[in-house]
């Protein structure tokens, strides 16, 4: 028979260790909510990996679906940009700007075709990380923050779109440019439409923007620091030329890395991490799909139907450039695929990895529009797709 104070003792401390369990528990789950709130991308991409890998069991080719140069470049883009920001260059460049060009629609004009010509020189990526927080700075010193949002979606539109006509403006181009053996003068003739169709609509959208005259909110006269501006531009020059394999992207990281924490240790810590982890969770992803059976018999029987429709619905879902290497396998219609992953680039949120970037950037200053933000660059994006399709769809019966 048990001593009923021991009982009791028992009692109490099974209880204890139950609701500290819960708490623990209820502490876990409080904790996921609020990671999911707060980084909604890198949870739900993460959960699509894990998916994938069900199918896809994690071996050795796993190592061959991130693009390390990519994440070294976004890693040391992001880094430079915000040591820039400590020295308020962009708060000086924003002053120029709006001095100069004195309303929002012109403002809006010259920041989304700086990122329109910026992407022909840069990749999309890279343009976005540099003329995004061009964009904010200009808006917020002017206390047109409300206009962030169609701002930013015009400027990632022009990133993902200003380097189509070109073979080797963006990776899936120049995928298919080698691996079709396209002549330069047929690609140029294949995309040109396309790329002056999509200057027309980007310039017509910037025109629904009010002239409203734009007035410095604070007119802070920042001196430049010269000498730390040569220095991170040097940085970001480094950052830049891993993209185009100049740089070793190891050496590059390294040297922007060290030179940061001499110069500027604040900068490595503002880095944005969980866009990082977003893309490595992205290219497993979108590596698996391309390795899942049925999806390569999928697109074996849907390709050949209309290959430059499916082209763009592939980008919606795996990403432009994995659509370009999945898809080739399948056919051998390229005046259609071509066209395709890059107008693929519009969409969704995935459509292309530049997209992320943009998403990102917005909820770090505007968390709270998030929804408006989402839905306003679903219209817009898909608006574009349904256009270029079929401006694509007329050049391809008619004129190739």
């Amino acid at each position: 028979m048990k001593d009923p104070l021991y009982a009791d003792d028992y009692k109490f401390t099974t209880q204890v260790l139950a609701e500290h369990k819960e708490e623990k528990l209820t502490g876990i789950i409080s904790r996921f909510i609020q990671l999911i709130k707060k980084q909604p991308l890198l949870v739900i991409s993460i959960i699509c990996m894990l998916i994938t890998c069900i199918f896809v069991p994690v071996d050795s080719n796993y190592l061959g679906y991130f693009n390390w140069p990519t994440l070294a470049t976004l890693y040391c883009t992001l880094a430079v940009v915000a040591a820039l920001s400590h020295i308020h260059v962009f708060e000086i460049i924003s002053r120029s700007i709006v001095l100069r060009l004195h309303n929002l629609r012109n403002v809006t004009l010259a920041i989304v075709f700086i990122t329109f010509v910026g992407s022909m020189f840069l990749a999309n990526d890279m343009a976005l990380l540099t003329f995004l927080p061009l964009g904010y700075f200009v808006l917020s010193s002017t206390d047109n923050k409300q206009a962030m949002g169609y701002t930013f979606i015009l400027q990632n539109i022009a990133a993902n779109l200003g380097r189509m006509v070109t073979p080797f403006g963006n990776p899936q181009n120049l995928f298919l440019y080698a691996y079709y053996n396209i002549d330069t003068a047929e690609f140029t003739k294949i995309m040109l439409p396309t790329f002056l169709t999509s200057v027309i609509i980007i310039f017509v959208m910037c025109l629904f923007v009010k002239p409203v005259p734009l007035t410095l909110k604070k007119d802070n006269q920042y001196i430049l620091d010269k000498k730390r501006t040569i220095i991170y531009s040097i940085l970001f020059i480094f950052s830049i030329l891993q993209v185009f394999r100049i740089v070793p992207h190891l050496f590059g990281t390294i040297f922007v890395t060290l030179a940061l924490l001499i110069l500027d240790r604040k900068a490595i810590k503002e880095v944005n991490y969980p866009l990082l982890g977003t893309f490595c969770a992205f290219f497993v992803f979108s590596g698996n799909m391309a390795r899942i059976p049925a999806v390569n018999t999928f697109f074996s029987n849907v390709l050949p139907v209309n290959t430059l429709l499916f082209g763009i619905l592939s980008c919606q879902f795996m990403s432009n450039v994995p659509s370009a290497v999945l898809l080739s396998h399948f056919t051998t219609d390229y005046k259609s695929l071509l066209p395709a992953v890059n107008i693929g680039g519009c969409g969704t949120l995935i459509a292309s990895l530049a997209s992320l970037i943009t998403f990102s950037e917005y909820k770090k200053h505007n968390p709270e529009s998030v929804k408006s933000y989402l839905l306003k660059f679903t219209v817009i994006n898909f608006s574009f797709v349904i256009i270029l399709y079929l401006v694509q769809s007329y050049v391809n019966k008619f004129l190739l």
